[in-house]
């Protein structure tokens, strides 16, 4: 069985350590903890194959910037013949307080350019997400600033422990599938 996990964030080395570019930074936890490296020479992004109890999991960064994310999504969907319930998008939230982690299996964008294009693109929002919490610690009308803000001493603390926490969803969603994934670490 094979699985695409997306983790959203955009390219470009001024963006690595940002709030935004969360999913690529959960994405290269698993790979480095795993000894793979991502082929960043690949059609609309970077492929890590990472394999775990009989599942194959397609590991994409896009390589589309935030706000075109679906055009990857959908290729890497097709390419590996990949059914949309075996879809998995790591994104980081606003509306949750900071390393708060929800799974979902449907819902809107969220005001979300990534997740909004992947849902104009499939021309659906029922796919498994995992919304990682960066927070709302900003001035009115400083949101982009913040989302594109690298992370704090005190926040990168905890980076650690949540960013384990979501590779633990991953391998999850593969091997005991979305409802008990949920009822697993939704609660937690």
């Amino acid at each position: 069985m094979k699985y695409l996990i997306v983790g959203l964030g955009n390219i470009g080395e001024e963006y690595k350590n940002t709030r935004h570019n969360i999913g690529f930074r959960i994405l290269d936890a698993l790979a480095g903890a795993s000894n793979l490296v991502f082929n960043i020479n690949k059609r609309y992004g970077a492929i890590a194959e990472y394999k775990f109890k009989g599942r194959t999991f397609i590991l994409l960064k896009p390589a589309t910037y935030m706000n075109l994310s679906g055009n990857a999504v959908r290729y890497w969907l097709q390419k590996e013949k990949i059914p949309l319930e075996h879809l998995l998008v790591i994104v980081d939230d606003l509306a949750l307080p900071l390393g708060a982690i929800r799974v979902r299996g449907k819902g809107g964008d969220a005001g979300h350019n990534g997740l909004k294009h992947i849902n104009e693109i499939l021309g659906t929002n029922v796919y498994t997400r995992v919304r990682f919490g960066i927070g709302s610690e900003f001035n009115q009308g400083q949101q982009i600033d913040y989302v594109l803000g690298e992370w704090d001493e005190e926040e990168e603390k905890l980076m650690p422990e949540r960013i384990d926490k979501v590779v633990q969803i991953i391998k999850s969603f593969g091997t005991i599938g979305l409802a008990r994934t949920m009822n697993q670490f939704n609660n937690k």
